[in-house]
């Protein structure tokens, strides 16, 4: 879409956003300013970048006259191309999915309770992370181990403001590696394992039509650590997409309508990502990029205890504040991540 469309675009947004009749389906008047929010900066910035123009030309005229245009209009030249380079930054392809909320897995990988504990950590670093930004967290679904961590969790995140959480966290998918004395270590060695995250963008219905017919439903009792049964009715679920052969296990509510609810959820995360896998290849390549297996080679990121030391392998970004990241403090390395995507686009679209 160029510069004139996506003007119109916003002339008709303004239109449709002061009716009224749009505000009374939310989900309309959600999507569509979530859209007049995403065009309004390139729209200010192409009205201010025309202004600049017009008063360059002004000054230029002025300038014979009285020296205080002159210098007027030399600032004026120094402040065109940096309006001129951030609309170009700002006209560049946006990822459609950017503005959505996520569904995200963590999984326990080699290392057993070690890369169990681990799946803890991060579990608890998103979550603070999220508390930080003011989004709302909450655990789906969980299956914890023996000595306190998780050897699978699901969380959905959501935002409250116009910046989706899919346009920050979209990164985290992948292995990440971690380095430290296990509690289980009685020698103090420095044992190396992983735990795998996999971030989905939320689909909403509208998003993604599941046929009942395409479904098959299980139910069975939920189990705790150790697999000891926790609820004496079937109250846990697990969907089975016949089509694609996905499946979804959810026991954390103790209703089985709750656990059905939960496990369409995810399952409409995961369809949406499938589809959007065949539909565009460069989302293909991305998935792709995200785990596969949870093996201690193929990582994304490496926590490194011993050293207090985090190592994002993509764009070589490294710091010694893994206490803090652990913490929440995420905002560093997911901006090194955000500016090596657009320097990318940058360079494919000049």
């Amino acid at each position: 879409m160029n510069l004139d469309e996506l003007l119109k675009e916003y002339s008709e947004l303004e239109l449709r956003l002061a009716d009224p009749a749009v505000h009374a389906d939310q989900h309309q008047a959600r999507t569509l300013g979530r859209r007049y929010s995403q065009l309004t900066p390139i729209v200010a910035t192409y009205r201010e970048l025309g202004s600049a123009r017009d008063d360059l030309t002004a000054a230029r005229e002025l300038a014979g006259e009285d020296e205080a245009f002159a210098a007027e209009a030399a600032e004026i030249e120094e402040r065109i191309p940096q309006l001129e380079e951030r609309l170009k930054h700002l006209l560049i392809p946006r990822d459609p999915n950017d503005d959505k909320d996520i569904i995200m897995e963590i999984k326990a990988g080699e290392g057993g309770e070690e890369s169990a504990l681990f799946a803890g950590d991060l579990l608890r670093m998103y979550l603070r992370y999220a508390e930080r930004l003011g989004w709302k967290t909450e655990v789906i679904d969980s299956q914890p181990s023996d000595l306190g961590g998780y050897k699978d969790v699901t969380v959905g995140i959501r935002a409250k403001g116009d910046e989706g959480v899919w346009s920050r966290l979209k990164y985290e998918g992948g292995v990440h590696r971690v380095q430290r004395v296990p509690v289980t270590e009685s020698q103090g060695r420095i044992h190396t394992s992983a735990a795998g995250v996999l971030v989905y963008p939320e689909a909403e219905e509208v998003d993604v039509h599941i046929d009942p017919n395409d479904l098959r439903i299980d139910v069975y009792r939920s189990s705790g650590p150790g697999g000891q049964s926790v609820n004496t009715t079937d109250s846990a679920v697990r969907i089975t997409h016949l089509p694609t052969g996905t499946v979804v296990s959810c026991q954390n509510e103790k209703s089985q309508l709750q656990n059905k609810e939960s496990a369409l959820r995810i399952l409409r995360a995961r369809l949406l990502a499938i589809a959007q896998e065949q539909a565009d290849a460069a989302a293909q390549a991305e998935r792709k990029s995200q785990v596969r297996t949870v093996d201690r080679s193929e990582r994304v990121r490496t926590y490194n205890f011993p050293e207090n030391r985090i190592s994002d392998h993509r764009v070589g970004f490294k710091a010694y504040n893994l206490d803090q990241v652990l913490g929440g403090e995420l905002n560093a390395v997911t901006q090194a991540l955000i500016d090596a995507e657009m320097a990318e686009k940058l360079a494919q679209h000049s």
